[in-house]
């Protein structure tokens, strides 16, 4: 291949992963609606597996023979995969919560990652039927015993490239119109100064002059009005702790969904609600299962108090699904036909309870001990506490190797601390269920819930596209931010041409005309030397916000906290 060629393709080249052209979605009048309320329930992490250890479990310590779940409410099961992203060489066959979440918030598949946002190097904001619902005066609502800026809350109200910005989705919730916000995550909310992870400010503060009543644990809670228009419910600096390991003072999923119901049914317009079982997917990362059948209990004690909530009000749809499986959970093991359900009740507190105390442990009776107060086993051989000291070689470490240990006694198994591409149920009530049922995609979802409800999905897409992109960037060393010349040029319909002869490469668009030297990064504006310099970088030439201002006529921004162009 000659130099001049391998210019030109450095000089032009999209690069990352080849993805569908991207194109504004045209709003189409809404549908009839059939129901006035939607609420959608998500177990993270929540495979078949963990629905049928829970069932096992409540059929032997609950005197219950079907959990709430299996009241007739099962409709069918739903696809998972996500796509290929900009960032990892995953295929997508496996996906995360985020690409999960963003299907069956936007009806749209992604990459993993992001946050309602589309694949490729210039990324477009997708909305969601929160987003949509919000057009139609209805209230809406995020709850989670996850951090509530986790990716599977954040798809409802925010859009980034990459998940982990969590400062700036708790921002973007409170410019979101989201009413309701209850869940972990205190983090992102203050500054350091309080533990937190914010540079800037404590944000709290916004939210009450925006009216939100705020509380921290469960007291503060119960005292939030029904009456209350906007509630900012934040119960812990992280993730909500286990159902083994809380105490009085945090509220439960039940609790903090009921007091979401009274507020936002308060609404004549009606609302939309995302709930959120975050926590079985945590306890599955770790292997824990105990602690996982406490979390998907409490899944289903959540569904009945949304059920109940249905019935009585007579207007409102249901839907329940997971965004993936998580651990690759087997019920028996070893081709031993056993499954020692008898156990599956004796952990008084999870893995994470007990990291700090089993890092602390000094010697085998150490563990014996720990063990012993913890689960009850009394009789760990000298490889299971070997096992416990040196760690499973996860990052859980001891914790893992814990894990490990009761796993084998319970006589299930993990095919690791990940997640899986298995399918994953569906279960609904109200005029929903016909329009989930089946052998469905999760994007299904997001398209079958706004169906239900009459919202225009494409019309709050095209708002949220007509005023942000999401490219991908650069930062110099003298702090420039750069952004990829072709594919953002494509993204605003300006023209580019490569030049052979001249090594450069020409954007224009209307009557302006920019040429960039690409050897040297010089620049020329419609003929004449500009102060614009260009960049060449592993293949890819990146220019200026000001190059693309001045080809479109446009005053566009760039947005560094949200990492957003903003179109203006």
């Amino acid at each position: 291949m000659g130099s001049g060629l391998a210019i030109s393709l450095l000089a032009l080249n999209v690069a990352g992963v080849a993805s569908a052209a991207e194109t504004t979605p045209t709003s189409v009048p809404a549908e009839q609606p059939q129901s006035k309320n939607l609420i959608v329930l998500i177990g993270d992490g929540m495979g078949p597996a963990e629905v049928t250890a829970a069932r096992y479990y409540s059929k032997k310590f609950l005197n219950k023979d079907r959990l709430e779940l299996d009241g007739g409410y099962y409709v069918g099961k739903a696809t998972t995969y996500s796509q290929a992203g900009p960032y990892t060489s995953e295929s997508g066959a496996v996906t995360d919560s985020a690409a999960a979440a963003t299907a069956f918030s936007t009806g749209n598949k992604t990459y993993n990652n992001a946050i309602s946002v589309s694949n490729g190097d210039v990324a477009k904001p997708y909305g969601s039927i929160i987003e949509a619902a919000m057009k139609q005066g209805k209230s809406t609502g995020l709850v989670s015993t996850d951090n509530i800026t986790g990716a599977t809350p954040a798809v409802w109200a925010s859009h980034v490239r990459q998940r982990g910005n969590q400062n700036a989705i708790a921002s973007q919730y409170l410019a979101s119109g989201v009413n309701v916000i209850f869940g972990g995550g205190k983090t992102n909310f203050v500054t350091k100064d309080d533990k937190g992870k914010r540079t800037d400010k404590n944000i709290i503060p916004d939210y009450e002059a925006k009216g939100f009543k705020t509380a921290f644990d469960k007291a503060g809670l119960d005292a939030i009005p029904a009456t209350a228009d906007h509630a900012l419910g934040l119960f812990a600096m992280n993730e909500i702790p286990y159902v083994l390991d809380r105490d009085a003072s945090t509220p439960s999923l039940p609790q903090m969904t009921q007091k979401a119901l009274d507020i936002l049914s308060q609404n004549k317009d009606g609302f939309v609600l995302l709930v959120e079982q975050g926590r079985i997917d945590h306890a599955g990362h770790a292997n824990d299962l105990p602690a996982n059948v406490q979390e998907m209990l409490e899944l289903d004690a959540t569904f009945k108090t949304l059920v109940d909530f249905a019935k009585k009000d007579g207007n409102t749809s249901v839907v329940v699904s997971a965004d993936h499986e998580t651990g690759g959970l087997s019920l028996g093991i070893n081709n031993v036909y056993e499954l020692n359900v008898d156990l599956f009740n004796k952990e008084k507190h999870s893995y994470e309870y007990l990291d700090a105390i089993l890092k602390a442990a000094q010697t085998a009776d150490d563990v014996r001990k720990i063990v012993a107060d913890n689960i009850g086993f009394t009789d760990l051989s000298d490889e299971e506490i070997a096992l416990i000291l040196k760690g499973d070689g996860s990052s859980y470490g001891r914790a893992g190797g814990y894990n490990a240990v009761v796993s084998k006694r319970l006589a299930i198994g993990w095919t690791g601390h990940g997640h899986t591409a298995v399918d994953v149920g569906v279960w609904a009530y109200g005029p929903i269920a016909s329009l989930v049922k089946g052998d469905i995609d999760n994007t299904d979802i997001a398209k079958s819930g706004a169906k239900v409800i009459g919202a225009d999905l494409a019309a709050a897409t095209k708002e949220l596209q007509d005023k942000y992109l999401y490219p991908l960037f650069k930062v110099t060393r003298d702090n420039k931010t750069l952004f990829t010349a072709k594919s953002l040029a494509e993204a605003l319909d300006i023209q580019v041409v490569w030049d052979e002869a001249t090594k450069s490469v020409t954007l224009s668009k209307d009557n302006q005309k920019l040429s960039v030297q690409v050897e040297t990064g010089a620049i020329t504006e419609n003929g004449s030397e500009s102060t614009l310099v260009g960049n060449v970088d592993n293949g890819k030439l990146y220019l200026p916000l000001e190059a693309f201002n001045k080809l479109t006529g446009k005053t566009m921004t760039w947005d560094s906290f949200n990492e957003r162009i903003v179109k203006n």
